[in-house]
């Protein structure tokens, strides 16, 4: 399949890029991407959360007073967890979010989000992305020219004049190629990519 390559004028030229079918023509796989996004957010999880538990609190070893005769309830330590200073009844710990993926699923959702973004005309290639100054100025006059008011714009390679030129304009954001993610392309409302970029994505995805 084919897809037109849009100018510096926001416009379609006259060139166009052939895209495989194996990735950009994929049938939409919802449970898929949403196994995917599960996963991929619940590896972003610290899971370091920790609360000390009944044996844990200091002090409590002595019984406060005797079993019988003083009219109070029964208590064996100072700490229990109805005690005021006492232990936490179920104690949180730390632990591990992380939910496998295999790569052949991951690979997958990312061809079926991609070929949903296509198919509901969110993605967008130009020649590149690439600007000559760090002026949020400039790349705001191209983003105009698309008809863009929030993207997520994906160059080949790490662009510091992009990423800096970016930072200031709320709505859009930068992901190089290689760190791109199946939430970001699910968050984004459009995607700019390169002719770079999406034959390297390409690659990695076959």
């Amino acid at each position: 399949m084919q897809i037109q390559i849009t100018d510096a004028g926001g416009g379609s030229s006259a060139a166009t890029l052939e895209l495989t079918d194996g990735t950009f023509d994929r049938a939409f796989n919802e449970s898929l991407v949403h196994q995917v996004v599960v996963a991929y957010l619940s590896r972003g999880r610290a899971g370091t959360k920790a609360q000390k538990a009944r044996s844990d609190v200091r002090g409590g070893g002595a019984k406060p007073w005797r079993q019988k005769g003083t009219g109070r309830a029964r208590a064996g330590t100072s700490r229990s967890p109805i005690w005021r200073g006492g232990g936490v009844t179920f104690a949180a710990r730390p632990r591990s979010f992380q939910v496998k993926v295999n790569r052949k699923m991951y690979r997958a959702a990312m061809r079926s989000i991609l070929s949903e973004l296509l198919r509901q005309s969110r993605l967008t290639v130009v020649e590149s992305l690439e600007i000559a100054e760090p002026k949020t100025r400039v790349l705001n006059g191209r983003l105009k020219e698309l008809g863009l008011e929030s993207a997520l714009l994906v160059p080949e390679e790490d662009s510091p004049n992009l990423s800096l030129a970016a930072r200031n304009l709320p709505g859009f954001g930068v992901c190089e190629v290689q760190n791109l993610d199946p939430v970001s392309l699910v968050q984004a409302d459009n995607v700019v990519m390169s002719v770079a970029a999406v034959k390297r994505l390409e690659e990695s995805l076959t």
